[in-house]
């Protein structure tokens, strides 16, 4: 499967740049409207941010990533393409290079994400399998994680049902399955549906990776269910990621006796569907994603920034200062941010965002967060 390099190479390279994430990458498009003219931008940059030198991959390492990705029999999709999945180009923090490993049509119909516990109880893998299985047959795409417990069972459950479609959002490269036992699944739904990742090749999954796979499940979805889920678990990541995108959250109640229920029980406490079936959620689901993306308005994304007018070098520094004197290593909100710094426009705000992003101080998280990399001062 061969996809036209140069275009495609150009904006991977921004995509894999050091310090340069989701956020930054839809930042830097937005400021300098090209990605090969934000590339030669980028060490000068770098450098006014105070990071020395900044490693930008050179056009070989990602044309063999290309390569690499094409002999797997997949293929990258990023969001100036025209068949980049819709939804998921509504969060906050889109992927800027999706490698898609199977149907990459699939990937713009009507899911829904199914979540929950590895360490799921029979009784939740059951409900996930029923769950998955009603959702199939009425001709909707399963998304989950293709981790043990809970995903394993819908994923397995989708690919049950004759015609049942399943996308597996995935932490590390598309060459390493994970967990390992999933090696065959994988492959599976590669012929039944997709495989999805932003990681690229030869990643190996690493804990702080997988909210960023979270947030692939929530944009893919019109909506999520949790069927079992501890609290501060990585399945209420989701839930709330999808809750920001504007899709529904839907819960499976449990036992109040099981640690692996406060999750999704507390969903339902906090005004969450309570679920038993698929007819729960296909009665409170979009029609179609048109309907949805008609009827929502969408994230701040490249578009809405290219609106506002470029900040003048005080406003950034202002808005530089304003960011450093209240943030924190706990995850901020970019909004909360933008009300806090009264006197900073989104435009001066996103600026400096972009400054400080490269040069090491913030770093950008799913859900449209920023935290502090570094001390500053005592």
């Amino acid at each position: 499967m061969r996809q036209p390099s140069s275009d495609l190479a150009t904006h991977l390279r921004l995509a894999r740049t050091e310090g340069v994430g989701p956020v930054g990458y839809r930042r830097l498009l937005q400021r300098f409207a090209s990605a090969a003219s934000a590339l030669a931008e980028l060490p000068g940059l770098a450098r006014a941010a105070g990071r020395a030198k900044i490693r930008i991959p050179s056009l070989a390492e990602i044309e063999d990533e290309i390569a690499g990705t094409a002999r797997l029999g997949a293929r990258f999709l990023m969001p100036h393409m025209a068949d980049y999945p819709p939804l998921l180009a509504r969060i906050a923090d889109p992927p800027p290079a999706l490698a898609v490993l199977g149907d990459a049509a699939c990937l713009s119909r009507r899911a829904v994400g199914v979540v929950g516990s590895r360490n799921a109880s029979l009784n939740g893998q059951h409900i996930a399998s029923d769950i998955a299985t009603g959702l199939a047959e009425a001709g909707i795409t399963v998304v989950s994680g293709m981790a043990r417990g809970i995903d394993g069972a819908a994923h397995e459950a989708a690919l049950r049902v004759a015609g049942g479609v399943t996308i597996a959002a995935v932490a590390g490269g598309l060459d390493h399955p994970y967990p390992s036992q999933h090696t065959s699944l994988q492959a599976r739904i590669a012929e039944r549906g997709a495989v999805v990742t932003e990681a690229p090749l030869g990643t190996e999954p690493q804990a702080r990776h997988f909210p960023r796979r979270n947030r692939i499940i929530a944009g893919l979805a019109l909506g999520v269910v949790v069927v079992e889920a501890a609290r501060h678990s990585g399945s209420l990541i989701t839930a709330r990621l999808a809750l920001e995108a504007g899709r529904e959250v839907f819960a499976v109640p449990g036992s109040p006796l099981d640690p692996r229920a406060q999750g999704a029980n507390d969903l339902i406490r906090q005004g969450a569907p309570l679920t038993e079936t698929a007819a729960d959620i296909l009665a409170l689901l979009p029609s179609d994603i048109t309907e949805f993306l008609a009827r929502t308005d969408a994230e701040p994304g490249l578009q809405a920034f290219q609106e506002d007018p470029p900040p003048n070098l005080h406003a950034v520094d202002a808005a530089r200062l304003a960011i450093l004197s209240v943030l924190s290593p706990a995850p901020t909100s970019v909004d909360d941010l933008l009300r806090h710094c009264q006197f900073t426009s989104r435009a001066a705000l996103v600026a400096a965002l972009l400054d400080l992003e490269l040069g090491g101080v913030v770093e950008s998280l799913p859900g449209n967060r920023v935290a502090l990399l570094i001390e500053q001062g005592g």
